[in-house]
C-alpha cells in the first residue's frame, strides 16, 4: 500500500507540477496585520516602483557666459558650434535656468567629459563649463579633546582605529566650533564608504566621541529665508529680528517687537506660541543684546 501511495503521489506531481513553496509555517491568526510573511520578497521603494530599474544617477553640465549673456544666446552659440552627432554624444536635456545658465544632461560620465572638451575648444573664452559633481558627506565629531585640531585629526583616527583600514586622504578636516556649553566639535568631509564606517563612537585620545551627520540648512543673509544663498537671492533686504526692510546692524527694535520673517511668511506668527515667543528668545539667547551691539558696530556686515 505504501508503494502504491508513493507511485500515485509521483504521478500527481508530474501532472500538477511542483508544489508551491511554503510561505509561512505559522497560522494566519498569528501573523500580525500589515507585516508581510518572511517568505515573500522584499518590497520596493516608492521611487523604485515608479521608475522601475532606471538608474537614478544623472550626468549634468552647467554652461554660463563669461560676458553675462542670456541663456537663449548661450543655447544659440552651442547649437552653432557643437554637433553632438560628430562627437558621438547623446543629449537628454538641453534647457535654460533662471540663474542665466544652461543645463545639459548626457548618458554617461564619458560623454560629459567629451562634451566639456568640445565646448572649451570651440567656445573657449566665451562660455564656462562646470560638470555637476555631488558633494561628499560631512560628519561632526562631538566633544573632541583639546589637543585634537583640524591638522592632526586624520592622523589620530588612522592611528587609533585599525579595524576600519582608513587611508591617508579618506578624511578631510574642515573646521571646529565651540557650543554655548563650551563643548568643542569638529566637522570633517569624508567619502560615502568612509561615512558608513565612521557612523559610530570612535576613540580620540582618552575619550570616546560620538559621530553624527552634519546637516545645516542654507539661510540667506539678505532676505533671512532658507534654501538659498546670498549670491542667488532675488528678494528684498529683510532684518532677521523684526522683519523690517533694513540690515541687522541698523535694527533699533526692542525685544517685544521681534518678529521672524519666516513665521510671517507662512502665517505662523503668534506671540503665544513657543517658536515666536519673545521671552523664550531672550531666555535662549542671554547675550543677544551684546551680539546685536557687536553687529551694529561692525560696518563690514
Amino acid at each position: 500500500m505504501k508503494a502504491e501511495l508513493e507511485e500515485c503521489r509521483g504521478k500527481n506531481l508530474k501532472v500538477h507540477g511542483a508544489p508551491s513553496p511554503i510561505v509561512s509555517q505559522e497560522p494566519a491568526w498569528l501573523i500580525p496585520r500589515g507585516v508581510a510573511p518572511s517568505g515573500l520578497r522584499e518590497g520596493k521603494l516608492y521611487s523604485e516602483a515608479l521608475g522601475g530599474e532606471k538608474n537614478l544617477k544623472r550626468f549634468i553640465l552647467f554652461v554660463r557666459s563669461e560676458e553675462n549673456q542670456t541663456p537663449e544666446t548661450i543655447m544659440g552659440l552651442l547649437k552653432s558650434k557643437i554637433n553632438p552627432t560628430q562627437i558621438k554624444v547623446g543629449i537628454i536635456t538641453f534647457n535654460s535656468l533662471k540663474n542665466r545658465k544652461v543645463i545639459i544632461e548626457t548618458n554617461s560620465k564619458e560623454e560629459n567629459e567629451v562634451l566639456e572638451k568640445a565646448i572649451n575648444a570651440k567656445c573657449g573664452g566665451k562660455l564656462e563649463v562646470n560638470i555637476h559633481r555631488l558633494r561628499n558627506p560631512r560628519l561632526v565629531i562631538l566633544n573632541i579633546p583639546e589637543d585634537i585640531s583640524t591638522g592632526n585629526l586624520e592622523d589620530t583616527l588612522i592611528a587609533q582605529i585599525h579595524d576600519l583600514n582608513l587611508k591617508k586622504g579618506d578624511i578631510q578636516a574642515k573646521f571646529s566650533y565651540e557650543t554655548k556649553k563650551h563643548i568643542r566639535n569638529l566637522v570633517m568631509e569624508v567619502g560615502v564608504q568612509t561615512r558608513k564606517q565612521l557612523l559610530q563612537k570612535v576613540k580620540l585620545g582618552c575619550l570616546i566621541c560620538k559621530i553624527e551627520d552634519y546637516v545645516v540648512a542654507n539661510r540667506c543673509f539678505k532676505c533671512s529665508r532658507f534654501n538659498h544663498r546670498f549670491c542667488d537671492c532675488r528678494g528684498e533686504e529683510t532684518c532677521p529680528l523684526c522683519a523690517g526692510s533694513h540690515k541687522l546692524k541698523e535694527c533699533t527694535a526692542t525685544p517685544k517687537e521681534y518678529k521672524r520673517i519666516n513665521c510671517l511668511t507662512y502665517n505662523k506668527h503668534n506671540q503665544n506660541k513657543k517658536f515666536c515667543d519673545n521671552s523664550s528668545l531672550e531666555k535662549n539667547c542671554p547675550s543677544l543684546q551684546a551680539v546685536l551691539e557687536k553687529y551694529r558696530q561692525n560696518t563690514d556686515y
